[in-house]
């Protein structure tokens, strides 16, 4: 047939008018012999154009009209003209989904399931699902019922008859039919099977809360028991077997396609557990090994099929066990780790589509809904429901949830499930992500009802709302809190002080009714302070639950916003700088170091919003700060009391840090390479200690003598300090050298050398608000018996007549901090020989290095110290490293440049690459040297003192374990892997340091 080339055009374009993406593909079918008594007619293009995919639903159409005989088609034809209900739901079925327009092909007479439209078939329930699978007698057939059913269904859901809510449950109740029809099925097949047992089909998941997806696993639970005098064994042989073949009729693949996966994974030991229990079995695993998710789990558990008396009792029973867990003693560390959304094992190119899991998703408002019906259903009934949706009203008008928050999570729930449904149903697959091509999204949105720009309009909504979620997902659990204390809306339900502090403490906090108080101090009244707190608190509170000790970080922001509240930026910081509020929750919580610092001078809290704030500072730029502010002050204990809090303020940029750096924020992952972390610690400690003494060096001088003392005075680094390691808690150890000026009496210059190291300890001694610097000079030649200070003249008749193997030893560490920079490389110069012998070691000095560290180790050890968890003295720890790396930088320093260095990974790594300690045998040196040097410098952040063990303190450790990247409840993790790590260790130092290796 030949078509005017006006008419095409005018076709073109009405068909473009009507959402026809390929107007010349929709000519072509249009024009087709089997439509040809319907293509004119306008009703009928009307209706193409309203569907989400006029093309897919032509295509569709085409296929059903060409699968039909001749009278048959001329009557499906004649309907959809004539009847609306029908055309309606039979071409939205066909625009929306690909896999029904594939099974109507199939078995085109099912369209005439779409012709009813009585009030009754509006809302189905079970009952008549299993109507509609009642000729079902094999996999294949119940295949095909199964579809038609779902046709139904579909044509429900897509034409807006039904509601998403009411989908769900619609899907919910088909599966549950189908699952019956399944066992069926199965048990007339296997009649002495059915006869020997009792089973019931316990649905779990979304099945169980009667809110399934159009494509989802249909999670279950198999009870068995034995019938009146069958053998218990055998019996649950038989359920076993039965509820195999159950589970193969619905997952396997056959001509007619497949149904559903049935998974049983969820219950008691998962896949490596039976698949059948009793009743008395699933109790007592309930009772004993059960951890908190399961439970979680078990809030939408719902018999279904099966023996509808044992279904009844196994939900009775295990009910009292859902709502009791969050008495359970491990219930708060669970939460902790269940609320971190998991989102580590989607690829990074998915994150951002994922409906489901990635952040703003679907699991993020199922999550918080159950948290809060576990936390509180215990003492309100009313929340006991499996319905997401109508657990969240619940929530909401008990006060448990925000008026205004539960109906925007309840929109935007909404919405993200109905784009779930909507993508799932195109192909009847499995997937929760949102597509990338243009024309899926475009159908996706105008099944929605966008229609004037559909994937414009849907990108930006599914934003929206994912938004939303992302926001609200740990606000609800925290305002209600506020709401409960600050009482600025009389009308509003809010919860009452034992609800609130029930919350609290299952949200980890130890003292929940201080932490009402904070909250409450925070947050009343009508001041723009309190507006504002009130906005963060919500936020702050979740990161404060996030870190081994919530209560100290509340208190902690207490007493920080009750410093600076009045404080205009600090506010603005906190409300308008991104990271500085999580930065702040942070530090706040992570033990008593960086807090202990803020609040010593909270102006500190800038440090946190500055994108630089959290960068060490240079060794060069600290010096110049503090020289500058030594100059300008007028006494010498003025001088180093601004010295001092120089360095407390950068004590705390390297402690905040580290914290956010081993912790991780929202937008930045924690740090990975360890070594780094242990690394810039090092540095920035060292370089500040070095530049306060110098600042205190300054100052001494200036109080007595002006700008020149009269000897030119330098101070050595020692052991950590010269070696760029220093950890929180660490002296300051030094030797001090000096040289008398031309015309000054040695003497005069030895006396003028002691008073400034007199003074210098003094001024950094003096009792304030900051944290003092200790100076020890314990390694000077002859120790504490020697003189304080010696000329380079004296150090060098020392060191050639007396000098001891140890001190060449402790030699390695030296490098100049402070003074004279020509004395101290002059000093350098001088015992670069003694430290880097030329030929090594001979055997006496090695078997004495040997002697000395054995004996070390045997009367060091604190008493009562477990040598398998000591830092410093330990198995594998610090000390072992050290003295095995030391040893080869005496040895083979004279020839090996890259070993000439202060610090430890550096001589370690310069081994390795001599080729002088296999890559193995490093790499475990390290680990265990960055493992021990991280457990010291927690310890310091977390108690506030130093220590060379893992504290008593529960709390302390849990935080500390935090610290070093385990999740809540796993402290034992944290040592077995500390004891592996150093037990390697030591190894290596049994033959590298004790053995015969040289």
């Amino acid at each position: 047939m030949t078509t005017a080339p006006g008419r095409r055009s005018s076709t073109f374009t009405r068909l473009l008018r009507h959402g026809f993406t390929d107007p010349s593909a929709a000519d072509q079918l249009l024009g087709l012999d089997a439509l040809a008594s319907v293509r004119s007619d306008p009703v009928l293009l009307e209706a193409l154009g309203a569907t989400a995919d006029p093309d897919l639903a032509l295509r569709g159409l085409v296929r059903i009209v060409e699968a039909e005989t001749e009278g048959e088609r001329q009557v499906l034809l004649d309907t959809l003209v004539t009847a609306k209900p029908l055309r309606d739901r039979l071409l939205g079925v066909l625009g929306a989904s690909e896999a029904l327009g594939d099974h109507l092909a199939r078995h085109p007479r099912d369209w005439q399931t779409l012709v009813t439209y009585e009030a009754v078939d509006l809302n189905p329930g079970v009952a008549d699902f299993e109507r509609g699978l009642a000729d079902a007698v094999d996999p294949d057939s119940l295949r095909v019922a199964y579809r038609r059913c779902l046709l139904t269904l579909a044509a429900r859901d897509v034409c807006g008859t039904t509601d998403l809510a009411q989908t769900a449950a619609e899907l919910a109740d088909l599966a549950t039919a189908t699952l019956r029809a399944a066992l069926a099925i199965a048990r007339t097949a296997a009649p002495e099977d059915a006869a020997r047992c009792r089973l019931a089909v316990v649905a779990m998941g979304k099945c169980g809360g009667r809110e399934l997806n159009y494509v989802s696993d249909v999670d279950v639970i198999f009870v068995g028991e034995a019938r009146d005098g069958a053998d218990e064994t055998k019996a649950m042989q038989a359920a076993t077997r039965l509820a195999a073949h159950m589970m193969r009729i619905c997952s396997e693949t056959t001509v007619e396609g497949t149904i559903w996966e049935v998974d049983a994974n969820l219950r008691p030991e998962g896949r490596n557990g039976p698949l059948v229990r009793t009743l008395s079995s699933h109790l007592a695993y309930y009772q004993r090994w059960a951890k908190t998710w399961e439970f979680q789990a078990l809030l939408k558990a719902r018999a279904v099929a099966g023996d509808p008396e044992l279904g009844a009792e196994y939900v009775e029973a295990v009910s009292p066990l859902v709502w009791g867990a969050a008495d359970r003693e491990n219930f708060v560390p669970d939460v902790q780790k269940m609320r971190r959304r998991v989102v580590d094992n989607i690829p990074a190119d998915r994150i951002e589509r994922e409906l489901k899991l990635g952040p703003g998703g679907l699991r993020d408002v199922e999550f918080a809904v159950q948290l809060l019906q576990l936390v509180h259903g215990r003492s309100d009934a009313s929340l006991h429901s499996g319905s997401t949706l109508t657990a969240l009203r619940a929530l909401a008008e008990g006060g448990y949830v925000g008026r205004a928050d539960a109906a925007q999570l309840d929109e935007a729930y909404r919405f993200l499930r109905s784009m779930e449904h909507r993508i799932q149903l195109y192909r009847l697959r499995r997937t929760h992500l949102v597509p990338e091509d243009e024309a899926d999204l475009r159908r996706l949105g105008r099944s929605l009802g966008m229609r004037t720009d559909p994937v414009t309009e849907l990108t930006k909504a599914w934003k929206r709302h994912a938004s939303v979620v992302r926001r609200l997902h740990e606000k609800i659990f925290y305002r209600p809190l506020l709401d409960a204390v600050a009482q600025l809306a009389p009308a509003e339900s809010r919860l009452s002080a034992k609800a609130a502090a029930i919350r609290l403490e299952a949200l980890g906090y130890a003292d929940p009714a201080a932490a009402l108080r904070h909250l409450e101090a925070l947050s009343s009244g009508v001041t723009r302070k309190a507006a504002i707190q009130r906005t963060l608190l919500p936020v702050l509170l979740g990161w404060f639950a996030d870190s081994a000790d919530p209560d100290a970080g509340l208190l902690g922001f207490r007493k920080v916003s009750d410093a600076l509240g009045k404080t205009p930026w600090y506010l603005r910081l906190l409300r308008d700088e991104g990271a500085a509020a999580e930065n702040l929750a942070r530090v706040l919580s992570a033990g008593r170091l960086a807090p202990d610092l803020l609040m010593r001078a909270p102006e500190a809290v800038a440090i946190l919003g500055d994108p630089e704030g959290l960068t060490p500072r240079t060794r060069a730029h600290l010096e110049q700060e503090i020289l500058a502010a030594v100059g300008r002050a007028g006494d010498a204990e003025s001088a180093v009391a601004v010295v001092r809090g120089v360095r407390r303020r950068e004590l705390f940029r390297t402690t905040a840090a580290d914290l956010i750096g081993s912790y991780g924020t929202e937008d930045n992952p924690a740090e990975q390479d360890h070594g780094a972390l242990v690394d810039r610690v090092g540095s920035a400690v060292s370089d500040l200690n070095a530049a306060t003494v110098a600042g205190a060096l300054r100052a001494a001088v200036r109080a007595q003598w002006g700008d020149t003392l009269p000897t030119r005075f330098a101070v050595i680094g020692m052991g950590r300090f010269g070696g760029h390691e220093l950890s929180y808690g660490s002296d300051a150890d030094v030797l001090f050298v000096h040289r008398p000026r031309e015309g000054v009496s040695d003497e005069e210059a030895a006396r003028a050398a002691n008073t400034v190291i007199a003074e210098m300890r003094r001024l950094l001694q003096l009792p304030t608000a900051d944290p003092p610097l200790l100076i020890d000079a314990d390694l000077r030649p002859e120790g504490k018996s020697g003189p304080l200070v010696r000329t380079l003249r004296s150090y060098e008749a020392y060191y050639r007549r007396w000098s001891l193997v140890w001190e060449s030893q402790a030699l390695l560490r030296a490098e100049p901090v402070a003074g004279d920079e020509e004395l101290g490389r002059d000093f350098i110069e001088l015992v670069d020989p003694l430290r880097y012998p030329m030929e090594g070691l001979g055997e006496d000095a090695v078997r004495e290095i040997r002697r000395l560290k054995a004996r070390m180790e045997s009367e060091r050890m604190p008493r009562g110290a477990d040598p398998t968890l000591h830092t410093k003295l330990g198995r594998g720890g610090l000390s072992d490293v050290e003295w095995t790396v030391q040893l080869m930088q005496m040895q083979h320093g004279w020839a090996e440049p890259g070993l000439r260095t202060t610090r430890t990974r550096e001589a370690l790594a310069a081994a390795c690459a001599a080729e002088l300690i296999p890559a193995e045998d490093a790499q475990t040196l390290d680990e265990a040297w960055v493992l021990a040097t991280r457990v010291r410098n927690a310890v310091m952040l977390v108690r506030g003192r130093p220590g060379d063990t893992f504290p008593s303190d529960p709390r302390e450790v849990a935080a500390v374990g935090r610290y070093l990247g385990y999740e809540p409840g796993h402290v034992g993790d944290m040592l077995d892997d500390y004891r592996r790590i150093t037990r390697r260790a030591r190894a290596v130092v049994e033959e590298r340091f004790y053995g015969a290796v040289s």
